[in-house]
């Protein structure tokens, strides 16, 4: 329950993100950003599997590139579903769901699955080598030692 709480509220920060960079995509009140934020959601969870598989030769043939459309498409259906989000073309629902894509790729990697927030340290590898010392080396030479077993 976390987790489903936690990326809901990443979503409503995205799409705030995204209503005031892409023009052409209004939200009345902060209210109706939580509201559209669940409403895509859901969109996203049920409808959208369905309508990639009924299109999936379009999409093998684009190469993908008709997931940007239909993410698109289903942001706009989003609007017409939700009262005070309004959205004037389908420019604009195209550019605003891959801004949203992107957005929500990138939090998505702070916010784990399980709604844990994570971090990633800088990688800073290990020594591969250490220094030698004679005692670390082993002969291997076939000759035996002068006052060792025959």
């Amino acid at each position: 329950m976390k987790g489903f709480l936690l990326k809901w509220l990443v979503n409503i920060f995205t799409l705030l993100a995204v209503v005031s960079i892409i023009k052409g995509i209004e939200i009345d009140h902060w209210q109706t950003a939580v509201l559209a934020a669940l409403v895509l959601g859901l969109v996203n969870a049920f409808l959208k599997p369905f309508i990639i598989l009924f299109t999936l030769p379009i999409n093998v043939f684009s190469l993908g590139f008709f997931t940007l459309v239909i993410n698109g498409l289903m942001l706009f259906f989003v609007s017409k579903m939700v009262e005070g989000f309004n959205i004037t073309g389908f420019w604009s629902a195209f550019w605003g769901a891959l801004l949203f894509s992107i957005i929500s790729f990138i939090l998505s990697l702070i916010v784990g699955s399980s709604g844990k927030i994570s971090y990633y340290p800088v990688y800073r590898p290990k020594r591969r080598y250490r220094r030698v010392l004679d005692k670390d080396i082993i002969d291997v030479s076939a000759e035996p030692d002068e006052g060792g077993d025959k």
